[in-house]
């Protein structure tokens, strides 16, 4: 056989690989599919109807965050719950606070009790089940000043307020979450930036909470100017999931604010493809586009995302709207969450699934946070099968075995 003839047997077989992907694609949803935009605008105009609010307040982010929903009574208009259900559901969340951005709720679809969007955002019975720890990371273990977590050598995390656009099922600091938004107390932000400024290896911080992006541009501007003040920190980021539950956050005047102080990124968190829509869309292009690179931190979920495909399209997705799949991080042993927990080697399959099927930039690194807060764990499936003398024998992304020597 030519050469020719050899590559285009071999362009045949690797074609065959994306069979059953591009088939699971045609029934996988996404935000940027026509039906589901289409479902979503509809649920949109629904929402606005309800609320009797015109386009442009929908569109501020303070307008969304002030008339998020906190109980079922006022999702009636969405969702189909009986008396009995709507009581009981009260009670979760009298326990663990509920709020929903009017845009993220028009993502679920109220149709089906399934929806991967309803299992992130509506409280469930399942919260009852008290399996679990309120802090499993022992954050407050790892608390040596003001508001810091620190963890690692040469950075540390500083949680500035416990609010959110979104209360997540999932959340890990839902302990923190009380019945009251509000900022930290000035006193400790000042305590953990003079921590900063008396540690000279620190040179990375991330800023986080709750949602730093609850915050105002002016607290915003005067808090990431003070942190930059500091010669010795070279990077700062904010862990928000603003782009994702209130992409309207991410304005003009707020990326004008951020770009001041590079090198900046953000760290956010779409777990599912639906979370990619148009708007979602335009908050990351504004940030890309004045040099904000976003990072995802997916967290692994029953139900919503322990699927190959599923994580597949999800990253494929957040490389068209220039976010770079980061982490995918297993689920945290979180009191009232472990209905989303997903076992260690499903979340090995999938990492392995899209391992030469996709491209690197599309393949996050699968975390384990180590109990008690003793740090992020990298985990791989093994490529190695054995070893002897100066020869490997790896399994390439086919399963195949090859001999490698050194």
């Amino acid at each position: 056989m030519t050469n020719r003839e050899i590559s285009k047997n071999r362009a045949d077989e690797l074609k065959a690989y994306s069979v059953s992907y591009l088939e699971a694609k045609k029934t996988l949803k996404y935000g940027l599919d026509e039906k589901i935009a289409a479902r979503i605008q509809a649920s949109k105009a629904l929402i606005i109807k309800h609320l009797n609010v015109g386009d442009k307040e929908y569109e501020d982010w303070r307008w969304q965050f002030k008339n998020r929903f906190t109980s079922f009574d006022k999702l009636d208009f969405y969702f189909s719950f009986s008396e009995h259900e709507k009581r009981r559901l009260e009670e979760i969340t009298q326990k663990y606070r509920m709020a929903i951005t009017p845009y993220y709720l028009s993502l679920i679809d109220p149709a089906d009790p399934e929806d991967p969007i309803r299992r992130m955002a509506l409280a469930s019975y399942d919260e009852l089940d008290e399996t679990g720890f309120l802090d499993p990371m022992l954050e407050a273990q790892t608390n040596p000043c003001g508001l810091i977590t620190r963890r690692y050598p040469d950075r540390l995390i500083i949680n500035v307020t416990n609010a959110c656009a979104m209360y997540c099922r999932h959340c890990q600091r839902r302990r923190k979450i009380g019945e009251i938004d509000k900022a930290s107390a000035p006193k400790d932000i000042e305590d953990s930036i003079n921590y900063i400024r008396e540690n000279p290896e620190i040179r990375d911080v991330l800023i986080t909470g709750g949602d730093p992006l609850t915050l105002p541009d002016y607290y915003l501007e005067k808090l990431i100017g003070s942190i930059r003040s500091i010669p010795h920190v070279e990077i700062i980021r904010i862990g928000s999931r603003m782009p994702v539950t209130l992409p309207q956050r991410i304005t003009p005047e707020l990326v004008s604010i951020l770009k001041k102080y590079h090198p900046f990124y953000i760290n956010t968190q779409f777990n599912h493809p639906v979370e990619i829509t148009e708007e979602a869309a335009r908050a990351c292009d504004l940030l890309a586009d004045n040099g904000i690179m976003s990072g995802n931190q997916m967290v692994l979920l029953d139900g919503v995302n322990n699927d190959p495909y599923v994580v597949r399209l999800l990253n494929q997705q957040l490389l068209r709207i220039r976010v770079r799949p980061y982490y995918i991080f297993h689920p945290k042993k979180v009191k009232g969450t472990q209905h989303f927990y997903v076992n260690i080697e499903d979340g090995l399959s999938i990492i392995d699934s899209l391992r030469g099927h996709t491209s690197g930039m599309a393949i996050p690194t699968y975390i384990i946070n180590a109990p008690g807060g003793q740090g992020k764990v990298p985990l791989l499936p093994s490529y190695i099968t054995s070893h002897k003398d100066n020869k490997y024998y790896i399994k390439n992304w086919e399963g195949k075995i090859i001999e490698y020597e050194e």
